[in-house]
């Protein structure tokens, strides 16, 4: 008999910016200062400037069927995969693949926040955020019942934040997109109470915390050591893993600094960060908290394994054998991606030896009790996200 075909829910995926994002929407004024594409005739592709800075290719997160290794990628948008680019390419590929919705996270705002700020206009950067979440509904409004919006916010200003956020909820978007590390750029941890205008509108809206591996935590001297290290196949396979493994310190501070006991309703997603480490830091968090004396100093608090079976997510793609082994225990916690288009992602092409996004379903039916399957491939983003799968489906 065979397996029947589940729904995915695809909890990461990437839009890839189109060139004219923000010439065509921020307001005059800014017109010669603009995140733009231009040409670069040293490196043979079209590439973004933001802020004075040369950053990556217009193309440069759109790798999926590449021919080449990264961190070499199509030169231009019309080279890429067109699903990177355009809506209803987008829902093409959904449909090839059963793909009942996505959630789609930015690249440049992402991972290059630090040179939107190096604009030293506010204004500027908060037009541009705006301009990329209306983008990002506007992206959506093809198919509104299948992506979900995420609000990008301008976190340096809280009551901006707050309002970013409330005018995004009343557009559609369904969660945000938050920094796993603000001290990297001079702001308080999340445990500081700083934040709480921003967590406490997002609870009170019931919508989720989403924190992306590297999101805007990023820095320019991450990105010239980056360079400066990754010298060949190795180190950027080096480099890699250990990116990937990024929210860790995030996942703790959740646990450990009182987070979840603040804002016991407030749910949080860890994207693109994997799953086989997640066993062992709730084991030792537990171990840790009891044998601190953490326990006894705040008794009004749970273990950390509570609060991470009552409001943390955590999502998966290309691991085997950690799912197989341990899926089942966290069924209730974990979710399923693909991280289209980028390199790691579930894209076979002549320089990935990745499977599909099917194929990784159709094999774990074979692994994992059915009722796992379903919490774990769309059953748990449903419940988070607001997601009406049957209509998706009919959609």
């Amino acid at each position: 008999m065979s397996a029947p075909v589940l729904p995915i829910v695809d909890t990461d995926t990437h839009l890839s910016e189109p060139p004219d994002l923000w010439t065509s929407r921020l307001p005059s004024k800014w017109r010669e200062l603009a995140p733009k594409v231009v040409f670069d005739e040293r490196r043979g592709e079209d590439i973004w400037i933001i802020g004075g800075r040369r950053l990556s290719g217009v193309s440069g997160y759109a790798m999926a069927g590449w021919h080449e290794y990264p961190p070499k990628h199509p030169p231009s948008a019309e080279k890429a995969d067109p699903a990177a680019f355009d809506a209803k390419e987008r829902v093409k590929r959904m449909d090839s693949l059963n793909i009942a919705a996505e959630i789609p996270y930015p690249n440049l705002l992402a991972f290059s926040m630090d040179a939107f700020m190096g604009y030293n206009e506010p204004e500027l950067v908060l037009d541009c955020i705006r301009a990329y979440n209306d983008f990002l509904t506007e992206f959506a409004s093809v198919a509104p019942e299948r992506f979900v919006c995420l609000t990008t916010l301008p976190f340096w200003d809280l009551d901006e934040a707050v309002k970013e956020l409330n005018r995004c909820y009343d557009n559609g978007h369904r969660g945000i997109n938050f920094m796993a590390k603000p001290y990297k750029l001079g702001l308080p941890r999340l445990r500081d109470d700083h934040w709480a205008p921003i967590l406490k509108a997002a609870e009170e809206r019931q919508l989720s915390v989403n924190f992306h591996v590297g999101y805007q935590s990023q820095t320019e001297e991450d990105w010239v050591r980056m360079i400066k290290d990754v010298q060949g196949p190795a180190d950027y396979a080096q480099e890699t893993t250990m990116s990937l493994m990024g929210l860790c310190e995030n996942v703790s501070e959740l646990l450990l600094s009182g987070v979840c006991h603040k804002y016991p309703t407030l749910n949080f997603v860890n994207v693109e960060s994997g799953f086989g480490w997640i066993p062992y830091l709730i084991e030792s968090a537990d171990w840790n908290w009891k044998n601190s004396g953490a326990a006894k100093a705040h008794p009004d608090r749970e273990l950390p394994s509570h609060y991470f079976r009552n409001q943390i997510y955590t999502t998966y793609w290309f691991e085997r054998e950690t799912v197989r082994y341990m899926g089942a225990a966290y069924a209730d916690n974990l979710m399923f991606e693909t991280d289209f288009p980028h390199p790691t992602s579930l894209s076979p092409g002549p320089a990935s030896t990745a499977m599909s996004p099917r194929e990784v379903v159709d094999e774990t039916l074979n692994e994992l009790p059915m009722d796992a399957c379903r919490k774990i491939f769309y059953e748990n983003a449903a419940r988070l996200y607001h997601i009406d799968v049957d209509a998706c489906l009919q959609d």
